[in-house]
């Protein structure tokens, strides 16, 4: 009898995890249309990323790499930059933003 329950508990185990995967393979992410419009950077912002069109997930790369590629994350807390001279521009003039803060910033540049 208990041999019966679990070769029965088995095969309902199957048939979830096998109805779970068919529901991942089904739904596929299409990118939004707002996000990949391109956008055209304000002078200072082109200074940092470069004068041409292009869309805010592109903006976002550059300037990510931008701040890696000159070390301008905060060594204690990561999740604030330090702005250079290019990037005060940007931030408005504020010496240290927070990442979540910067993309507000950088909103303002777009157009």
């Amino acid at each position: 009898m208990a041999t019966k329950k679990k070769a029965a508990s088995k095969k309902t185990a199957s048939k979830k995890t096998a109805s779970k995967k068919t529901v991942k393979a089904k739904v596929k992410r299409k990118p939004n249309a707002a996000f990949m419009k391109p956008m055209t950077p304000s002078a200072s912002l082109g200074a940092v990323i470069g004068a041409g069109p292009m869309p805010r997930t592109e903006v976002t790369k550059k300037i990510w790499a931008y701040i890696k590629k000159n070390k301008l994350q905060d060594a204690k807390n990561r999740r604030n930059i330090n702005a250079d001279d290019k990037l005060k521009d940007v931030f408005g003039g504020k010496k240290q933003v927070s990442m979540f803060e910067m993309t507000k910033l950088v909103s303002k540049h777009l157009r």
